[in-house]
């Protein structure tokens, strides 16, 4: 007797989108099909951009980035948050409405504070840090700063394992989250990346360092990656464990397209 399978999980990305295909929306579309989920978005951002760089950015109106919330969350429901490039004030304040509202959204949220690209182009506004922080980190699940957005939000340099430690339990006792802090850019032999809760735990994790240019969207695809398989009951450290290991065989897996930094290979990546 066969029985029905159950539903996907239904992730709901809020994030820009990228012209290329190699991150933003398109990244989490791909990602969140690949690990088995059912991918909803709200664009906030249309950008020109390819593995060089970034050639224009529109910001959408925070109305209609609500408005697209509104119609997923109403209708076909939400089980999973990812929130990547929101850009300025406005959309940050329209997106923390959604989750706080009357009509409020439930569910994790994965945070991935989106700052610049990998080509080094400044994705968000200089005021809107501040309100990211102020309205979005106290809501979010857990936050995925790479090491150059760590420091940032930190105010200082961080270029040691022990020392984005102490920066991501800064954040984490702050904002009431977990921190995943992504140490792809310390200077040591191994990348180690660690998540730590609200109360300092860390759990560590590392591999070898992948000499390659095509890491166009890892931390777009990192970010959704966690959504999903948190969408379908995984534990935040097991789902941060997982969606790891799809990263690195996406990495694995590019197809070496554009002359920069090239976009992964997710379509090479089974579940």
């Amino acid at each position: 007797m066969s029985t029905t399978p159950p539903p996907p999980p239904r992730i709901l990305s809020i994030a820009g989108s990228d012209s290329s295909g190699g991150a933003g929306i398109q990244a989490d579309i791909k990602t969140i099909a690949m690990l088995g989920g059912y991918a909803m978005t709200a664009v906030t951002t249309v950008t020109a951009q390819n593995t060089v760089g970034v050639q224009a950015i529109a910001p959408l109106s925070a109305d209609v980035v609500a408005a697209q919330i509104s119609s997923c969350a109403s209708d076909i429901g939400v089980d999973a948050i990812k929130i990547g490039m929101l850009h300025d004030v406005q959309i940050i304040t329209a997106v923390a409405g959604c989750l706080t509202g009357e009509a409020a959204l439930a569910g994790p949220v994965v945070l991935d504070p989106v700052m610049v690209a990998t080509s080094g182009a400044v994705l968000i506004a200089p005021d809107a840090i501040a309100a990211l922080k102020a309205h979005l980190f106290p809501l979010a699940t857990v936050i995925t700063p790479n090491l150059p957005e760590l420091e940032h939000l930190c105010g200082r340099t961080l270029r040691t394992t022990a020392l984005m430690q102490e920066g991501a339990a800064e954040l984490a006792a702050q904002y009431g989250c977990h921190v995943l802090a992504k140490g792809g850019h310390t200077e040591d032999a191994r990348i180690i990346d660690l998540l730590v809760a609200p109360d300092g735990t860390p759990v560590f994790y590392e591999h070898a360092r992948i000499e390659t240019r095509h890491t166009h969207g890892t931390g777009c695809t990192l970010s959704s990656a966690i959504a999903t398989l948190i969408g379908h009951g995984q534990p935040l450290d097991q789902a941060v464990r997982l969606a790891r290991q799809f990263v690195l065989r996406a990495i694995e897996a590019a197809p070496g397209f554009g002359a920069g930094n090239g976009p992964l290979g997710h379509q090479a990546v089974r579940r």
